[in-house]
């Protein structure tokens, strides 16, 4: 690395440090495309719409790759969305086993107090349990109040129909975090950027422990 031998407890920037692997540089993107997009309200989370909607696919079209998008955000949703080539990473950020952490913030009017412990404790979607959520309470102001909930699953409409429950009318939904890939707020709405290699190295140790 750099140089120099690398010794057990070493780490790198890949962004930053040239690190070598049997004398090659460690592409820690394997020659794949990963791009992260803020995504905005209006646009549904698909390639194509049969409806003729707006899609993300229209976002990120000058990118230079076929890139999908991992996981949905509705179209009435906003926020942070992970798109790329690569099937393996899809699979690991997906796959319930792995219980990627996923953050969003919620605009909510209706009784928070009431609601909180609600949305905290196990919940029912589709006759299946949900894993509690963790969920802290923000600012309020004209009624309106501000929620952080974390969720592990990924089922549609999740978090809507979770405060739907709990007796709350949502807004406003943002995804801000997804594992330990937090959104970019320098991204404006509608606007993507390729990961970093240090990121793209977060998402590939996802599910496998603490990151690197």
């Amino acid at each position: 690395m750099n140089g120099q031998r690398a010794r057990l407890g070493d780490r790198a920037d890949p962004d930053r440090d040239r690190v070598l692997v049997d004398g090659k540089p460690l592409d820690p993107g394997g020659g794949r495309t990963y791009l992260m997009l803020n995504k905005p309200r209006g646009y549904v989370t698909t390639l194509s719409d049969e409806k003729g909607r707006r899609t993300v696919a229209d976002l990120v079209s000058g990118c230079g790759s076929r890139v999908w998008p991992v996981g949905r955000l509705d179209m009435d949703s906003e926020g942070l969305l992970i798109l790329t080539d690569d099937g393996e990473l899809t699979h690991r950020l997906l796959h319930p086993s792995h219980e990627i952490e996923k953050e969003y913030l919620v605009w909510v009017t209706g009784d928070v107090k009431r609601a909180l412990p609600i949305l905290s404790a196990p919940m029912e979607l589709d006759g299946d349990r949900l894993a509690p959520a963790g969920v802290r309470r923000g600012k309020t102001s004209g009624g309106v109040s501000q929620l952080s909930i974390v969720i592990h699953q990924g089922k549609n409409r999740q978090v809507r129909r979770m405060c739907a429950q709990a007796g709350l009318t949502v807004l406003r939904l943002k995804r801000v975090r997804e594992g330990h890939l937090s959104l970019d707020r320098t991204l404006k709405p509608g606007s993507w950027r390729e990961l970093t290699g240090q990121e793209i190295l977060l998402l590939t140790n996802e599910g496998n422990g603490e990151p690197l």
